[in-house]
């Protein structure tokens, strides 16, 4: 369940600039690595070759693609708000991306999310810009901070 319900565009214009969450911390395993390795074809050895890891990576150990982090903020987002009153919602990309933290293997993140804008772009469809920050248990500095761009059309 969503820790907020937003309802239609007055909903969400009203939460502009309002922080979100945390959600709850998701383990970010090996096996997850090495899924998304398989799935991408990205399979450096500083994500899925754990004894190289340890002997030659300045972390010392495995660590997750930047990619997959951004792509678990698909499901926190779930997780940190549920919107209603409207006919569709779609992804329309995202802006600045920026990975200023590794998330090694086993740790936990979460997510926080702000919407900071949300404009009518025509047609019964309004443009929002939802600005989500993704934290490492015991890092000062977040692993990921990403501007998603999602488009929804009014009922």
């Amino acid at each position: 369940m969503a820790l907020m319900k937003i309802h239609g565009i007055e909903g969400t214009t009203e939460m502009v600039g309002k922080t979100v969450g945390p959600c709850e911390w998701r383990e970010v395993t090996q096996a997850d690595i090495d899924d998304f390795a398989r799935l991408s074809g990205d399979d450096q050895w500083i994500h899925v070759d754990v004894e190289r890891a340890k002997r030659e990576s300045p972390y010392g150990e495995t660590i997750a693609h930047g990619n997959l982090t951004l792509s678990m903020v698909d499901g926190m987002r779930l997780a940190l708000v549920e919107m209603t009153g409207f006919k569709l919602g779609v992804n329309y990309g995202w802006n600045k991306v920026r990975f200023p933290a590794p998330v090694p293997a086993g740790s936990r993140v979460r997510a926080t999310a702000e919407i900071i804008s949300i404009d009518d772009v025509g047609g019964g469809w309004f443009q929002e810009v939802v600005r989500f920050i993704v934290e490492v248990e015991g890092s000062e500095k977040p692993c990921c901070v990403a501007d998603a761009v999602g488009r929804v059309l009014v009922d």
